[in-house]
């Protein structure tokens, strides 16, 4: 008797091992120059030949593998895998510089992310149970923006979906993220002053200088100017020991490089009016980098500006920003979080897909 189960068991694996090879592939494709090679895995529903439409997932700010593995847990592939089973086929692909992506990621801009998405697409229409009429993207966070971009940019792209995506000017977005992850820490009042207070001069700063060649030197003397009157006021604080330090060494190292040059500049609003496709954005309200519905409302009224008012956005409460259900919502509480991505976010978007897309 146990040998029987065992052998049904054994076959029980080896059948679902074949059924995932079956319906993933291994995809390659490079840049137009050549010079990078992007990988990624091609998943697709199972159990028929017709030709499927298609998403590719974009990450947001940071190295993310094509799993999406944050917080411990493998976003982007939850999220495939749930479309999967809805009838759809996602493409997931690594970072610059990530598992069998080449390049360099910290040379890269949003707008390199967005061509590397098109990139994508591309290599979509090249495969033969793939609906070429009905290819979109799905961007997380700066992927919010990414894909908003590629849309302005590509008719190859009909449909797009946001997850806790950005949908502010680049400058906006640093100051509200800034003063949010600020507001919500633990430094006393005095301090959360102080750190709101020298953010926004260096971010001023760093838009005014963005396209210059003095950057780096307008920043540290920005910094510098500061700092005297801070000295001052500080004293009058009557407080012996000042445990407040902004690290301008390494923000204006960070600053100086092409990503960050371009992100502060970047202008959602004369970007996303070009979008006339159908939008579907999700942000949850416990999500302290991209304020939900300071983005949401951006993203019905930016592209609504262009004369498009097919935009759906939903705001999922007691949800942060890996779309994760929350009790406290703080950063600590993050890798204590068991559960994977909020079934309501996963009902939303195969709804909305089925009704726009399928």
């Amino acid at each position: 008797m146990n040998k029987i189960i065992y052998t049904g068991l054994l076959l029980i694996t080896q059948a679902v091992q074949l059924f995932a090879q079956d319906n993933s592939k291994e995809i390659t494709f490079k840049s137009p120059d050549g010079k990078i090679t992007y990988g990624g895995t091609l998943t697709y529903p199972a159990g028929s030949d017709k030709k499927f439409p298609a998403m590719v997932i974009v990450s947001g700010t940071g190295r993310q593998d094509r799993d999406g593995l944050m917080a411990g847990r493998k976003i982007f592939l939850e999220i495939s895998n749930e479309l999967v089973k809805k009838g759809y086929a996602v493409l997931r692909v690594d970072d610059r510089g990530v598992g069998k992506t080449t390049g360099v990621y910290e040379n890269a801009t949003t707008e390199d992310f967005a061509n590397d998405a098109l990139l994508a697409l591309k290599k979509l229409q090249t495969e033969n149970r793939i609906d070429k009429k009905r290819l979109g993207l799905i961007g997380h966070s700066e992927g919010g923006a990414a894909i908003a971009i590629a849309a302005s940019k590509s008719k190859d792209v009909k449909f797009l979906i946001s997850l806790s995506g950005l949908a502010q000017n680049g400058f906006d977005a640093l100051i509200s993220q800034n003063e949010s992850l600020v507001n919500n820490s633990q430094l006393p009042d005095h301090d959360k002053a102080r750190s709101n207070d020298i953010n926004a001069l260096m971010f001023q700063t760093a838009l005014k200088y963005a396209d210059s060649a003095n950057m780096e030197a307008k920043l540290n003397e920005t910094y510098s100017v500061w700092k005297v009157k801070d000295d001052a006021y500080f004293k009058t604080l009557n407080i012996e020991f000042d445990h407040f330090r902004f690290p301008v060494y390494s923000y204006v190292m960070y600053a100086i490089g092409p990503w960050y040059r371009y992100f502060i500049k970047y202008d959602a609003k004369q970007t996303m009016a070009k979008i006339k496709i159908p939008v579907l954005a999700i942000n949850g309200d416990k999500d302290s980098y991209v304020v939900a519905e300071k983005n949401l409302s951006n993203w019905k009224e930016y592209i609504a500006a262009g004369g498009n008012i097919n935009v759906e956005t939903y705001l999922l409460k007691n949800v942060n920003h890996l779309l994760l259900p929350c009790t406290t919502c703080t950063q600590a509480e993050i890798p204590n979080i068991k559960s994977g991505v909020a079934p309501e976010a996963l009902t939303i978007i195969t709804d909305w897909l089925n009704r726009k897309v399928k």
